[in-house]
């Protein structure tokens, strides 16, 4: 009887005992590892540039069923400034002007000006060139810190031909205009670039040189080198 009890107590406790133990028995939870959002940063913002290049212009000259093969036919070199947006690393809105630093010869290959084209001046003249276009500028990212680009927009070119017997005259021509380029960034803010852009390619009609009206078929295009800077 004795044994029984001591059995009956014993278990007793044994119960009450996992009972309390129980109760401070907290379920185990896994950790939560938290993984901080990746935001890539907006590539986006205004920027200016500068460059140096060459501009290459080429006219024939038409006078009646005379024509000048490579009246004009010189490079010049030049200084491009640049301004423009850039909505994200695929397009951007873009700005250019030329001008000028050195003058070119306009020459005519075909002899004198008095024994072909009397009073043109053709023979002995100086050539200036100004330019300016606006463009849209598609991007494709080759690479982290390399893109390359086209530019799609309008163009003019201003020339002025100033001739040895004391005659000035000025002609501009505007138009479709194009290019593509290379782009390397440095970091966020500075990169450099370099690219081919056709200002004009086409006829322009009764432009007056010395007084006198003819049509020229101009073409300019320029290579520029320069680096840009992105706020």
């Amino acid at each position: 009887m004795m044994k029984n009890i001591v059995l009956s107590a014993a278990a007793v406790f044994a119960m009450s005992s996992f009972a309390i133990a129980g109760g401070d028995i907290a379920p185990i939870e896994e950790p939560v590892v938290e993984v901080p959002e990746v935001v890539a940063p907006v590539d986006n913002g205004f920027y200016l540039g500068l460059a140096y290049g060459y501009l290459n212009a080429t006219a024939d000259i038409n006078v009646g069923p005379a024509t000048i093969e490579s009246a004009i036919d010189d490079s010049y070199g030049e200084i491009m400034l640049q301004a423009g947006y850039k909505f994200n690393s695929y397009v951007a809105v873009e700005g250019r002007y030329w001008f000028g630093v050195s003058d070119g010869s306009w020459l005519n290959p075909n002899g004198s000006s008095s024994s072909k084209f009397p009073g043109l001046g053709l023979a002995a003249s100086d050539l200036s060139f100004d330019a300016w276009g606006i463009y849209v500028k598609p991007m494709y990212p080759v690479a982290e810190n390399f893109n390359v680009y086209a530019l799609l927009g309008y163009g003019s070119i201003d020339s002025t031909i100033d001739g040895d017997d004391n005659w000035e005259d000025s002609t501009s021509a505007d138009g479709f205009s194009w290019g593509i380029g290379a782009e390397y960034a440095f970091n966020e803010n500075v990169s450099v670039f370099v690219d081919y852009t056709c200002i004009y390619n086409d006829t322009t009609d009764e432009v007056i040189i010395n007084g006198t009206s003819v049509d020229v078929d101009l073409d300019a295009d320029v290579i520029d080198f320069g680096v840009t800077y992105k706020f």
